[in-house]
């Protein structure tokens, strides 16, 4: 017979659930690797702090997934706190959001444990991200990045979240966290978890590549001439513009056949707020020279103040520190109840 939980646990998982009643609960996790680019603040830290208000947001810098691959040691703690930063600057805000490190709460590394106990291999045989990370090397890499969907599976759970903002291309790991919160609850008869949904917006979602717009914008293309990082400078922006991938037709309208000025069409009109017409009527008659350079001035005039504020905080470290901590402390009793919880209904402790 399970044990049954103590009164503050019992507590702490009510305060939750109410708190999820008024406001939902999102949460999401973003490594601490590679530059932050135009496709991730188009696509999500934008609507994300747009819609902060709305939401109890948890967001974690996920130190933890990173060390699933060889990382060095003062790279990695250094883009931690590049990560924070970023996020700081393009407008998430401590009044709405709790931001935090991965490895500065423990529950996360023990719920791992315990829920990998419960993870059929089969399913994690599917993942298909796994397979293509890992490649020919499946013998060699680690049992952390076999393991992932169990770690990115127990960031979600633990705080009973309702939405997970994701792309299409993680849907898959949504499902895994959702199946396994299922199969627990199921074991043990009881609600543990709650099952959280998807939140995947199609407006801006899929930036495309520069120099490949068949492909999505990635930080792990090793081109960098394939991405608009959101440190970028004035003068490399206008470069990667200027090179970025377009056609022969020299025609600045929407067209899904043509792949290239369509992508940058999408970026200037999430850039400018303007509809396709409107932006077809002002670059009627003129060429790509024309769009291109427009289009630069509305990167540079929206990613500027956001360098601006990204070297203030990377200037006073003790103050980001400060802010990490505090999310931390925050989130931490949340994440304690769950496990705590979990722990007296499969009789730990």
């Amino acid at each position: 017979m399970p044990i049954e939980m103590n009164q503050d646990i019992k507590l702490e998982l009510t305060s939750l659930k109410t708190e999820a009643q008024v406001k939902k609960r999102v949460f999401s996790g973003v490594q601490p690797t590679g530059n932050l680019h135009l496709g991730n603040y188009l696509g999500a830290i934008r609507n994300w702090v747009a819609a902060q208000a709305e939401y109890d947001n948890i967001f974690c810098i996920v130190d933890l997934h990173a060390i699933t691959v060889p990382m060095d040691p003062r790279e990695l703690h250094l883009s931690i706190r590049q990560l924070a930063a970023l996020y700081l600057a393009c407008g998430l805000d401590t009044r709405y959001c709790k931001l935090f490190v991965q490895s500065h709460v423990h529950q996360h590394a023990e719920m791992s444990w315990i829920m990998n106990c419960f993870t059929p291999m089969g399913w994690l045989n599917r993942m298909t991200q796994f397979k293509s990370k890992a490649g020919e090397n499946t013998d060699t890499v680690s049992t952390g990045l076999y393991c992932y969907p169990t770690l990115m599976a127990c960031d979600i759970l633990l705080y009973q979240t309702n939405l997970v903002p994701v792309g299409d291309d993680q849907r898959q790991h949504i499902e895994f966290t959702r199946d396994l919160a299922q199969r627990f609850n199921s074991l043990y008869g009881q609600q543990v978890f709650t099952i959280p949904e998807p939140q995947i917006r199609k407006a801006g979602a899929r930036i495309m590549s520069l120099d490949d717009p068949t492909n999505k914008m990635s930080k792990s293309d090793p081109n960098d001439g394939s991405r608009i990082n959101l440190l970028d400078d004035p003068k490399t922006i206008k470069k990667k513009i200027a090179r970025s991938t377009t056609d022969s037709l020299r025609l600045v309208t929407f067209d899904p056949e043509r792949p290239g000025i369509t992508n940058l069409l999408t970026i200037y009109q999430l850039l400018t707020g303007k509809s396709e017409q409107e932006i077809e009527a002002e670059f009627a008659g003129k060429g790509y020279g024309d769009f291109k350079s427009a289009l630069t001035e509305q990167l540079v005039a929206t990613l500027e103040p956001i360098q601006q504020r990204y070297r203030v905080l990377m200037n006073d470290l003790p103050t980001l520190e400060s802010i990490l901590k505090q999310g931390a402390d925050e989130v931490r009793p949340a994440a304690e109840a769950t496990l705590q919880h979990v722990k007296d209904v499969i009789g730990l402790g």
